[in-house]
C-alpha cells in the first residue's frame, strides 16, 4: 500500500492542474504582471534554505561571525535573484500563430512571438505545452522581441485548441521558479494522418456502384513470390478494391488472399473524376479510412489529378490546387 501513495499523489496534483488550467480565459495576447506571475523554489531552492538554517544555527552556537556574515550574504543574494527573476518576465506579450499543415501525431510548428518593453535583454525564457512531456524550449528575448518555435503534437483529429503554455524562468541563480500559464485562443484543425503504406488511388471515373468483378484476359499464371511479375500487377494487400482482384488466378489458390493478385491502378494526368469514396475505401475502422482517404488525397495532389471527395453526409466536387487539398483535408478531420 506504501507504493501506492506516491502516484495518488501526482494523480491528485494532475486532477488540481487540470481543473486550474481549465478555468484560465482563453486570449489572443498575454501580458505577465503581477497578477498572473507566480513564485515557488525550487529544489536547489529548498537545498539552499535548509543549508542556510544550519549555518544559522551553527553560528548562533557557536558565536561565529563570520558564519553570520556568510548565512545573511547567501540570503540577501537569494533574495535579490528572486526579484532579478520576476523582473525577467515582468511586462514580456506573447502572441502565438500557427505554421504549416497539421497532421494528428506529427509536430504542429507553432510560432510564439515574445516582446518586451525596453532594450534589455530578457534571459532564459522557457515555454512548454502543459500536459505534453516534451523539454521546454528556452530562448532568449534580445532586444524586446523574439520569435520560437514551439513544437506541439496532437494525437486525434479535429478542431482543437491549443493547450495552457507555460511560460518560466529561473534566472539567474536557479533557486526559485518564476512561471505563469496562458491560454491561447487560437483555435487549430488537425488532419487524419496519413496511412504510411496506402494501396494504390482508385480507377479514376469510379464509383462503388461500377466496381464488378472485372476479370482481365487469363494469359498466364504468375506466381505471387516471383520477383518478375508483369507491369500493372502486383501481390494483393489488405484493402485493396475486388474490382482490382484477377479472379481466375486467385480461384487456382483455394480462396487463400496471399496467393492473389491485383492489377496496379495508378491515374495518369490525363484521367478525370476521380472520386475517393469512404465506401471505396475497404475498411471497417472509421479512423482508418480517414486516414487511408487522407493519403489519397496527398498523392492525387501530388500527380496533379483532379480528384473529389464523398463522405458521408460530404460531398466535394473534383478539383485540384492547394485551396482544394486543404478543403478535402479539413473535410476528413471534421468528418
Amino acid at each position: 500500500m506504501a507504493t501506492l501513495a506516491p502516484s495518488r499523489a501526482r494523480s491528485a496534483r494532475e486532477r488540481l492542474r487540470h481543473w486550474w488550467l481549465a478555468r484560465l480565459p482563453a486570449t489572443d495576447e498575454h501580458v505577465l504582471t503581477q497578477r498572473n506571475l507566480y513564485v515557488l523554489p525550487t529544489r536547489p531552492g529548498w537545498m539552499l534554505a535548509v543549508t542556510l538554517g544550519l549555518l544559522l544555527l551553527g553560528s548562533i552556537n557557536y558565536q561565529l561571525n563570520l558564519g553570520y556574515l556568510l548565512t545573511f550574504l547567501l540570503t540577501g543574494a537569494a533574495g535579490a535573484s528572486v526579484l532579478v527573476g520576476h523582473a525577467n518576465l515582468r511586462g514580456v506579450r506573447s502572441r502565438v500563430r500557427m505554421d504549416g499543415d497539421a497532421f494528428a501525431g506529427r509536430p504542429l510548428p507553432v510560432r510564439v512571438a515574445l516582446q518586451a518593453p525596453g532594450r534589455r535583454t530578457r534571459w532564459a525564457v522557457a515555454l512548454a505545452w502543459a500536459q505534453s512531456g516534451a523539454d521546454p524550449v528556452v530562448t532568449d528575448i534580445a532586444g524586446g522581441v523574439a520569435e520560437v518555435t514551439v513544437p506541439l503534437v496532437l494525437p486525434r483529429r479535429g478542431r482543437h485548441r491549443l493547450p495552457a503554455l507555460g511560460i518560466e524562468t529561473r534566472y539567474p541563480l536557479g533557486v526559485a521558479r518564476i512561471w505563469s500559464w496562458w491560454h491561447p485562443a487560437p483555435m487549430v484543425t488537425v488532419w487524419p494522418a496519413p496511412e504510411p503504406s496506402p494501396p494504390p488511388l482508385p480507377t479514376a471515373a469510379s464509383t462503388p456502384s461500377d466496381a464488378k468483378d472485372r476479370t482481365p484476359p487469363d494469359d498466364g499464371v504468375y506466381a505471387v513470390t516471383s520477383a518478375d511479375l508483369p507491369d500493372g500487377v502486383r501481390p494483393y494487400r489488405a484493402g485493396d478494391s475486388p474490382g482490382r482482384v484477377l479472379w481466375k488466378k486467385a480461384a487456382r489458390h483455394d480462396g487463400d488472399p496471399a496467393g492473389w493478385l491485383v492489377r496496379e491502378a495508378t491515374p495518369t494526368a490525363g484521367d478525370t473524376r476521380l472520386w475517393l469514396d469512404d465506401a471505396a475505401c475497404g475498411l471497417s475502422d472509421v479512423e482508418a479510412r480517414r486516414s487511408r482517404l487522407c493519403a489519397w488525397v496527398l498523392q492525387a495532389d501530388a500527380h496533379g489529378l483532379a480528384y473529389g471527395l464523398r463522405l458521408p453526409g460530404c460531398t466535394i466536387e473534383p478539383g485540384t490546387g492547394p485551396a482544394h487539398r486543404r478543403h478535402c483535408l479539413e473535410a476528413l478531420a471534421c468528418h
